[in-house]
């Protein structure tokens, strides 16, 4: 599988600095905690069948009653519609398709797809597991993030405020110009967003196509970057596993553990990223380095000359 060679930047919208950069993300019960403790007779029976699709069989054991809480109201509120199978498994979370819900719910709360019309095709559900793993290393991109000050060691506000915390690091990637997977809503621990994907599946990942035009996409990678930057944001994981190849454009995905430039491991986050991705490009002829890369970026060689 090879690309089109002209990887299109997107446009960026009108930005107001770096955005929500002091604004504290709540983490109280939602409506899914609510639904769960009242479970009524609606709600038990859309558990009962959800926990006993094939899909979930494997992880239903380790989501708690809030979880379908969450799924139920996603349901309601018209953003899923039906589920589909597994995209992807991970240790904290599993990524899953689903038809999307009623457009005209959808359309009337503004969350459309990017020319104004509203979604009616699949969508991606990204259900994170409060139970099931060691959330020690988000705590890392967490802590000293202004936005969760205060959010403690319980698993379940960790995990809330990462669902939370990726949601608005997708809106602002998206608002700064930066082509990502269009966030569509967020409850509890699941997180809906634009699937992107191709008739045989999912999109590919960087690593995994030809590259015919190596010296445009690191163009294109290094604007987004650089767009991240300006937007106030720091990926903290970019590589050639996190930028996937669509429609001939180049997406980045997993914004869940992106930071502030205000944390203090920005920085570091920041330099790992440009070693990645000029590591990357490099092997696939560019002429470029990390140092160079992170000068961009932060528009360092500007400083230095004016």
């Amino acid at each position: 599988m090879s690309d089109d060679g002209d990887f299109g930047l997107v446009d960026t919208e009108e930005a107001d600095g770096v955005g929500d950069e002091w604004e504290s993300i709540d983490v109280s019960d939602t409506e899914a905690d609510e639904i769960a403790r009242t479970r009524d007779r609606e709600f038990s029976e859309f558990r009962k069948r959800i926990k006993n699709t094939e899909q979930f069989k494997v992880t239903a054991s380790v989501f708690d009653d809030a979880t379908y809480g969450a799924l139920y109201k996603l349901v309601q509120d018209g953003h899923i519609d039906a589920f589909g199978g597994p995209i992807s498994t991970g240790k904290e979370a599993n990524v899953y398709t689903a038809l999307a819900g009623d457009s005209e719910a959808r359309s009337a709360s503004g969350q459309s797809g990017g020319d104004g019309a509203p979604r009616d095709e699949e969508v991606a559900v990204k259900i994170y597991r409060i139970n099931a793993s060691d959330f020690r290393d988000m705590r890392g991109y967490l802590d000293g993030d202004p936005r969760f000050e205060g959010i403690g060691s319980d698993k379940k506000k960790v995990v809330t405020a990462w669902v939370r915390k990726e949601f608005a690091n997708l809106q602002r990637a998206k608002k700064a110009g930066v082509r990502v997977p269009e966030p569509i809503a967020v409850q509890r621990n699941v997180l809906v967003m634009e699937y992107i994907a191709t008739e045989d599946g999912r999109a590919k990942r960087l690593n995994e196509v030809h590259i015919e035009n190596p010296e445009t996409a690191f163009e294109v990678v290094r604007e987004y970057m650089r767009r991240l930057y300006d937007a106030g944001l720091v990926h903290g994981d970019l590589s050639e596993y996190n930028i996937v190849f669509h429609e001939g454009q180049l997406v980045v995905i997993d914004l869940g553990q992106a930071v502030t430039v205000h944390h203090g491991n920005a920085r570091d986050y920041l330099e790992r990223d440009c070693e990645n991705v000029a590591n990357f490009f490099a092997r696939q002829g560019v002429d470029v380095t990390a140092e160079d890369l992170l000068a961009t970026v932060t528009r360092a060689d500007e400083t230095a000359d004016g």
